[in-house]
């Protein structure tokens, strides 16, 4: 049996993940909690295989629930929660999965199997990539550091997550307070700021040349004078896009 231990603050989410967990047969839930502390004692005691897991609670969130259990017990975890902005560190820990609310049944069940496999093949949590998750989480946004930009980035797909790599981005706009990732052929949507982003790209490869508008340079095909003075930059997709004044240094002078 999988011993499986659910936290989450709504009674109500417990209820539903409790309904929903019971149509696995072997699936066995030895516990409950409602808010990080209780949660920490709980899976102390219970030492369950796998932690269907809240990020905001109170008392301590689930990210802090795990840094403080990591000598004793590393589950494998199903993030459930209603925000995406640590989507991509459960990437890229191999947490079991990222499920947002309103659950789908069907991605907790696929989720729930790819546990049952790995236990079955005696694979464990991914307790070093957990350690890693906890130990970078509330590290402050900004400039990244010489060697350490941005390489990929959860985005949504429909009703899941894919990840983006940094080389597969053509192009990228500013939506108000959104980011738009012109890549695959698709537009995938992340919210956060041009100016904030900027900070953490590779200016070997992405170029800003419009306030609004970045650019991956290996998809420059071309950089044409218009009559009126201005520039259009042509990429290798066949777009066209403004080349600003105040940006032209920066792509130009290159």
């Amino acid at each position: 049996m999988i011993r499986t231990l659910v936290v989450d603050d709504e009674p109500l989410a417990r209820e539903g993940l409790r309904t929903r967990l019971a149509l696995e047969r072997d699936l066995e839930i030895v516990g409950e909690a409602a808010d990080g502390p209780a949660a920490v004692a709980a899976i102390r005691r219970h030492l369950p295989d796998l932690v269907v897991l809240d990020v905001q609670m109170p008392g301590l969130d689930g990210f802090e629930v795990l840094s403080r259990v990591a000598g004793d017990c590393l589950p494998a975890v199903i993030f459930v929660t209603a925000y995406d902005r640590y989507a991509l560190r459960a990437f890229e820990v191999h947490a079991v999965d990222y499920l947002l609310k309103p659950l789908d049944a069907a991605r907790l069940h696929n989720a729930v199997d790819r546990v049952r496999r790995d236990l079955a093949r005696g694979q464990g949590a991914p307790a070093e990539g957990l350690v890693d998750l906890i130990s970078d989480r509330g590290r402050p946004p900004g400039p990244a550091a010489e060697g350490n930009y941005a390489r990929r980035w959860a985005v949504r797909e429909g009703e899941h997550f894919v990840l983006l790599r940094a080389e597969e981005v053509d192009w990228i706009e500013a939506s108000a307070n959104y980011i738009k990732f012109h890549a695959r052929g698709q537009v995938y949507v992340l919210r956060g700021t041009m100016g904030a982003l900027e900070r953490t790209l590779d200016p070997r490869w992405f170029v800003r040349i419009h306030r609004s508008t970045i650019v991956n340079l290996d998809r420059v095909r071309e950089i044409r004078p218009e009559w009126h003075g201005d520039y259009d930059v042509l990429l290798s997709t066949g777009e066209v896009l403004r080349l600003g004044r105040r940006y032209r240094e920066g792509l130009l002078g290159r």
